[in-house]
């Protein structure tokens, strides 16, 4: 698993490279049929990853944002990649840096392997089974991270949001823990800060994607913190027919 997880995070750098290509210029941005943005950074990120899991010894079926169509169903021990190539477009648009890179490796509906890296910001999170989670600086420095554990009675629980889809009902869940400071952050970033134990809880509470979280979900699992539906089961990613993830929320702690 270890050489895997190394040949994926040089996988989602040759993406970082390719979309960093088209953050220093100007760049074009179209509507797709849910009215999302999509740039060219999006694409060639998408073209990047593909090739490089393709070349990989064992081959498994790709589930791509920028490929539905091209999905030929799940592999072998219920085994796909779910990749998103730009994760927070319309973060990459308002030029914030705060767009990821996403790459899973599902089994039997579980995350198992991940790799998010942030490419204007110049760090990555990594995380597989049987190796805990890792941050890597933008210097190449690598730390074990964890979740925080679940804050004390009477602490101040610290909440993240989406910076670019703002929920009414946020607020409103957040005030059922008490008392609570929430944090406006883009992309799968998010998750990122659970894992490493930065924030305390992220609800999410509007529609999302397979592919938004599965990555960024295997960091927080191996971090010992949890991602469950507001009905309190593991977000699973064992039907890829169904690409809509429902309402959920990662928790610091398991």
């Amino acid at each position: 698993m270890r050489e895997l997880l190394e040949q994926v995070l040089a996988i989602a750098k040759q993406a970082d490279h390719a979309i960093m290509a088209v953050y220093g210029r100007e760049f074009d941005v179209t509507l797709k049929e849910d009215n999302s943005p999509l740039t060219e950074a999006d694409r060639a990120a998408h073209q990047v990853i593909r090739r490089g899991l393709e070349a990989l010894s064992t081959t498994l079926p790709i589930l791509s944002e920028e490929d539905i169509e091209g999905f030929s169903g799940v592999g072998k021990e219920g085994r796909y990649w779910l990749v998103d190539p730009l994760d927070g477009t319309k973060e990459f648009i308002k030029r914030n840096d705060e767009f990821t890179v996403n790459i899973a490796l599902i089994e039997r509906g579980a995350p198992i392997l991940g790799v998010v890296t942030a490419p204007a910001l110049g760090v990555a999170y990594i995380a597989a089974d049987g190796m805990g989670a890792f941050r890597i600086d933008a210097d190449g420095q690598r730390h074990v991270i964890q979740v925080a554990g679940k804050p004390s009675p009477g602490s101040v629980w610290r909440g993240l949001g989406s910076r670019s889809h703002a929920s009414p009902a946020l607020s409103a869940w957040l005030e059922t823990l008490g008392a609570y400071e929430i944090q406006p952050m883009g992309s799968s970033l998010k998750s990122c800060l659970i894992a490493e134990g930065k924030a305390d809880v992220y609800p999410r509470l509007g529609p999302t994607s397979l592919w938004d979280t599965a990555a960024a979900h295997a960091v927080v699992r191996y971090a010992g913190g949890r991602i469950e539906t507001l009905e309190g089961q593991p977000l699973s990613y064992a039907n890829p027919d169904q690409t809509l993830n429902p309402s959920f929320v990662v928790w610091g702690y398991s």
